[in-house]
């Protein structure tokens, strides 16, 4: 199995994917492509009608959307645990990620993941709402569930792979948020998972002009 993926630093999708696998020690192999440059394209155009990442190959087989990864990785090798087992939690949980998936568009041309970055951004109105929705839904679920493992449905979901990359943009933007939501990121950067991409991240030397939003906080 290997996974294709872009630029620790910058790829959110690429980071949700890749999370999945890693949080379930699954043996796969990573093939690190450069974003924006000729040959992330040269090598996608091989395997994939988007030419994005993630990618992933088990086989004859070839996934290009993270979500659909997702959902290929837990049903094929995970047996379904990295979703909630009670039908209405699960259903609640995919709703979630597929909004994380489709919308926050403010946000994510806003405030593109740059993990090695402090920086200062002047938010759109549109941006300030996404981030309230996002605090919203983080203290609805984390009232009804975080005493129990801290994660979004108690147990770590395929809905905290798809949350993971806010988490990195609130840090690197300086977003102000409650005490539950302050809590929640805690518990993401204290996974060794994310320790990891986030060690890694930091080691890249690449620029990606049009991810470097804001100005440096002084």
């Amino acid at each position: 199995m290997k996974l294709y993926i872009g630029n620790k630093n910058y790829s959110t999708w690429s980071l949700r994917a890749w999370l999945l696998i890693e949080k379930y020690k699954l043996n796969f192999e990573e093939v690190a492509l450069k974003l924006e440059t000729p040959a992330f394209y040269q090598v996608l155009s091989e395997l994939s009608p988007t030419q994005k990442v993630p990618l992933l190959v088990d086989g004859d087989l070839v996934v290009w959307e993270s979500l659909a990864i997702c959902e290929y990785i837990n049903e094929a090798y995970l047996c379904g645990q990295a979703w909630p087992c009670c039908p209405k939690l699960r259903a609640r949980a995919r709703a979630l990620s597929a909004q994380m998936h489709s919308g926050f568009l403010a946000l994510r041309a806003e405030m593109p993941m740059n993990i090695r970055a402090q920086r200062r951004v002047e938010l759109s109105p549109a941006a300030q709402k996404d981030i309230a929705r996002i605090a919203q839904i983080w203290r609805q679920q984390l009232t009804e569930f975080g005493a129990q493992e801290g994660w979004l449905f108690g147990g770590w979901s395929i809905v905290d792979a798809m949350f993971a990359p806010v988490v990195m943009r609130f840090i690197s933007y300086g977003v102000e948020l409650g005490p539950l939501e302050k809590a929640y990121m805690e518990k993401v950067l204290a996974c060794p998972a994310i320790q990891k991409w986030r060690a890694e991240a930091l080691l890249e030397k690449d620029i990606v002009e049009s991810d470097e939003a804001g100005v440096p906080y002084p």
